[in-house]
């Protein structure tokens, strides 16, 4: 894919630090985390060393959120989570302790709340219907309704929805009218200097991306000094931002995929992908799997789209005979099935990015080879309309309702069914994320990074968000099964064989179980029915969210249930998680180093400082045991030496991040240069320079088993600038330029080194 040029030279400096995430809850839920708790973790997380509180969505969203993307009024902070007197107290509270504000906002869609009342434009469109002057705030799809707005359960959706959720109705951000009244009140924040940054969840949703952020950036930039923008964009395989977006960089998924991919063991794909294929009987690729999921989303959960999209396509061509609409749906939908990402960046009227080109390009001639002949001549007339050729009537809507089709199609297909059904690694299966892309190797994450680092130095890295799959911690611990897929593929057998009455799972089910159990170890039974429930239903083989088989699901969960309350079993699972632990503990701690001081801007996710070994949603939207943290916090600043794994993922989270905040010179647009080590154990080193030399050197033990096997440290040294480094995590003190990686990483897998004139001088 072609190389975009790099940003507009007036992109925002990177934050010095990094952001913290914060999930805020409603009054009406339990777990409540409104503006006032939000502001009295101000000390805590300025102690942690960030420079930005990321919150969730601040304005007043449907009754009984637990979100806040559900937005019901955009002239409101919401109530519940304490209105805008709490909110201005809050950022009061942060700015006295030096931090500042990222906010989530939520462009594309709005909530269909209970009543509709609830949300005043809408309730207009339903009494008025198109002769509202709200009609065009939303996607609605009038000639299908009979001129009015279809509700949930009235009948096939009349409107445009946010993927297959029928209680979100989209926006029209491209009307001027539309995005000055729906943004009104966060611009007013921003200019008053409430908030600093803006995330944008969904880009991928709107009419026009780059247009949107043409005009966010100039509503909410100064002359001179712009704001620092974020978009929630999911890049896949080495697809890169659309050229001209008006953005500092995406959230960060990108890099959870990289640096999560350099600490998996690349020898291990084949003895896994055996082990899979002969526990679950299923496929040794992950592209067919693809493809059967995204056809069932085109028929099922996204079709009232597709049909539109399909009325559009056969106006746009002149098309009125039955047969040949049929022929061109056939078409249409292996076309959308075969797109490489999630969407082309297509504007009417202007010439296609040569990026857009490409991505119709590849997916026409997959297409071909799955459509009978007679539709391949079909397939190229139905690419020229997407890439914005043609005339007639609906052409310009077709080129935008493609794009608008085929990125839900992406990510209920892809990341919310295929995901489901097909888990040789389940570590790989993220958002975001390729599970046929097995590992990356150091050559290709250092070249990631110097990319990152020319073209978005102020991006954002992440390894978790309230969107994951797993934390990141279940991540790296389910990583060693790479360095030894005979052990796993022997307990997974033994595991299996259990119960002598066999598992009503299904074989790829159950093979995530197991996997899920090791992983995130140890589980309750809720938190475990939970995710079960939700793998199972996302998955749409033997049950669903419309028609699930409770039959089946109440036989999953009791065999659930049975194997957490066998105690030789849970026994055996447990040994066999400690044997990972010994291994895990280096990825764990390696890949939070190397995320907090790549190139980019690092998140951390809530409570994700301590290990983070939660689940998908709602799992890993849990409470927050913040005491604990503090506590743990003030003791290993008093000097004392880390008790466990949870106090040295602190230790590394804390200090990395005050030396970002102390050094900026180093961090944000600082030099970036891989460190290479030498000696028998060298590509068990990864390490990199920021900062002009000497800079700060980040060390990190990767594939942990293997270099056991081999024998440790002996013998392999890192290069470095001659003089003494000072590691901040141990406050050892080392003399370069021959540093013995026995040496410095004796005490923790991992180091940052920085020069140390204090020690010199003595």
């Amino acid at each position: 894919m072609s190389e975009p040029p790099p940003p507009e030279p007036d992109a925002p400096a990177a934050p010095a630090a990094g952001t913290y995430r914060l999930q805020l809850r409603g009054t009406s839920d339990t777990r409540h985390c409104g503006f006032r708790e939000a502001a009295a973790l101000a000390p805590y997380l300025a102690s942690l060393g960030v420079s930005h509180v990321y919150l969730s969505p601040v304005l007043q969203a449907a009754p009984g959120s637990t979100h806040g993307y559900d937005v019901v009024d955009h002239d409101r902070l919401s109530a519940e989570l304490g209105g805008g007197d709490a909110f201005r107290a809050m950022v009061s509270r942060f700015r006295a302790h030096g931090l500042r504000v990222l906010v989530d906002v939520v462009p594309n869609h709005m909530a269909i709340p209970d009543p509709p009342e609830l949300n005043a434009p809408l309730a207009a469109v339903l009494d008025e219907g198109a002769d509202s002057p709200y009609a065009r705030w939303f996607d609605v799809d009038w000639e299908a309704g009979g001129g009015r707005l279809v509700l949930p359960g009235e009948g096939e959706p009349n409107y445009r929805r946010f993927f297959d959720i029928s209680g979100l109705i989209c926006l029209r951000q491209e009307d001027t009218e539309v995005f000055a009244r729906t943004h009104g009140l966060l611009l007013r924040m921003v200019a008053e200097g409430l908030v600093d940054g803006l995330r944008i969840d969904h880009p991928d949703g709107l009419t026009d991306p780059r247009g949107y952020l043409e005009r966010l950036s100039a509503a909410a930039s100064a002359p001179g000094a712009p704001r620092w923008i974020l978009v929630e964009k999911i890049t896949t395989g080495e697809e890169r931002l659309p050229p001209g977006w008006r953005c500092a960089g995406t959230t960060g998924y990108d890099a959870l995929g990289m640096v999560g991919g350099v600490f998996v063991d690349p020898a291990g794909e084949r003895p896994l992908t055996e082990a899979y294929t002969a526990f679950t009987g299923g496929p040794e690729s992950f592209a067919e799997v693809e493809y059967e999921a995204r056809r069932h989303a085109a028929g099922h959960g996204l079709r009232p789209e597709v049909d539109r999209l399909h009325r559009v396509l056969c106006r746009a061509l002149g098309e009125r005979d039955e047969a040949r609409a049929a022929d061109l749906r056939t078409a249409l939908v292996e076309l959308l099935a075969a797109m490489p990402v999630y969407r082309a960046y297509v504007v009417p009227g202007e010439d296609p990015p040569v990026q857009a080109v490409e991505v119709l390009e590849r997916a026409e001639l997959a297409a071909r080879a799955r459509v009978p002949e007679r539709l391949r001549d079909d397939l190229g007339r139905i690419v020229a309309l997407a890439l914005g050729g043609g005339g007639g009537s609906g052409a310009a809507e077709f080129a935008v309702r493609f794009q608008q089709t085929s990125a839900p199609l992406a990510a209920k297909g892809v990341e919310d069914t295929a995901f489901y059904r097909w888990n040789r690694m389940a570590s790989l299966n993220e958002v975001g994320g390729d599970p046929a892309r097995f590992a990356v190797s150091p050559e290709d994450f250092h070249a990631y990074c110097a990319r990152r680092l020319r073209d978005w130095p102020a991006t954002m890295t992440t390894l978790s968000t309230h969107d994951t799959k797993r934390q990141e911690d279940v991540r790296a611990r389910l990583a060693v099964l790479a360095e030894l897929p005979g052990p796993w593929a022997e307990a997974a057998a033994r595991w299996r064989d259990w119960d002598p009455k066999g598992s009503p799972l299904e074989p790829d089910l159950e093979y995530l179980f197991w996997q899920t159990l090791a992983g995130a170890w140890p589980l309750t039974e809720e938190r475990l029915a939970e995710f079960l429930t939700k793998a199972m239903r996302e998955a749409k083989t033997r049950t669903d969210w419309i028609e699930p088989d409770t039959g089946y699901e109440e036989a999953v969960l009791a065999y659930a249930r049975r194997v957490l309350g066998d105690a030789d079993l849970t026994a055996d699972l447990a040994g066999f998680v400690d044997m990972l632990d010994v291994y895990a503990r280096a990825n764990v701690l390696g890949q939070k180093l190397v995320q907090l001081t790549m190139p980019g801007v690092p998140d951390v996710y809530q409570g994700c400082e301590l290990t983070g070994l939660s689940l998908v949603d709602p799992d890993n939207r849990r409470p927050v045991d913040y005491g604990l943290r503090r506590a743990r916090l003030t003791r290993l600043d008093s000097g004392r030496e880390p008790r466990d794994l949870d106090d040295e993922k602190l230790l590394v989270t804390s200090r990395a991040l005050r030396l970002r905040r102390d050094r900026p010179e180093w961090y944000g647009t600082g030099a970036y240069e891989p460190v290479a080590a030498e000696g028998p154990a060298a590509r068990h080193a990864l390490a990199f320079r920021r900062g002009e030399r000497p800079g700060a050197l980040t060390v990190a033990t990767r594939l942990p088993a293997g270099l056991e096997r081999a024998g440790g440290w002996g013998g392999t040294y890192l290069g470095a600038a001659p003089g003494l480094w000072r590691d901040v995590l141990t406050g050892e003190v080392h003399r370069g330029p021959r540093l013995p990686l026995a040496d410095v990483l004796g005490t923790l897998p991992v180091a940052l080194l920085v020069p140390d004139p204090v020690a010199e001088d003595g």
